[in-house]
């Protein structure tokens, strides 16, 4: 073992993995989540000019948070979730950079950009965003055990009729969902 290989397994010893880490996520998510929405309500003082300002309730705001985070640290099944969590959305923002990487090897760099800009590219914008949001909620099903549940599930019934139904409507509703959007015209370019 390395010095910092023994390094880590002190920190992990310690609970800091386990504790402390957990612990400030979740009271600075849950503080800056109050401070921003002012839940808790504001309070009026005087600034140095003298005007009256509108400030948060910051005592309030810390306490609700310092007791979220120590409830969530109770927990030790939650502190599993938020490990696991945060560990495979790490890999997933990692996939995305490197997709993003390889796009933008491809692509010829311009003063707006190189990567699927949403007026220009609507579809694949969104598809992208779709693909995304769909692997963050995947990766808190599987740390939840769910992703395993379904997965079981769809194993044990499957059914070609089942799946041809599905494939059938969605061929429909996507083919309705064609016919019925309005071309939007294109701009005419303003000639100089």
């Amino acid at each position: 073992m390395t010095v910092f290989g023994d390094s880590i397994n002190f920190l992990v010893k310690l609970g800091i993995y386990d504790i402390v880490l957990p612990f400030l996520l979740v009271f600075v998510l849950v503080f800056a989540l109050l401070e921003k929405t002012k839940a808790l309500g504001t309070e009026r003082a005087r600034d140095d000019k003298g005007e009256y300002q509108e400030y948060t309730k910051k005592n309030l705001n810390a306490m609700v948070a310092f007791v979220t985070g120590f409830f969530v640290v109770a927990s030790s099944q939650l502190v599993s979730v938020i490990n696991r969590s945060l560990s495979q959305i790490f890999l997933l923002l990692l996939l995305v950079i490197c997709f993003l990487m390889v796009a933008g090897a491809l692509h010829q760099q311009t003063k707006e950009g190189f990567f699927l800009d949403p007026k220009k590219h609507g579809f694949y914008y969104g598809a992208f965003m779709v693909i995304v949001f769909g692997g963050i909620i995947a990766i808190f099903l599987n740390s939840l055990g769910w992703l395993d549940l379904v997965y079981n599930f769809l194993k044990d019934n499957w059914n070609t009729d089942y799946i041809a139904s599905v494939i059938f409507i969605i061929i429909i509703v996507g083919f309705m969902a064609w016919i019925m959007s309005d071309p939007k015209p294109k701009p005419e370019e303003k000639k100089d």
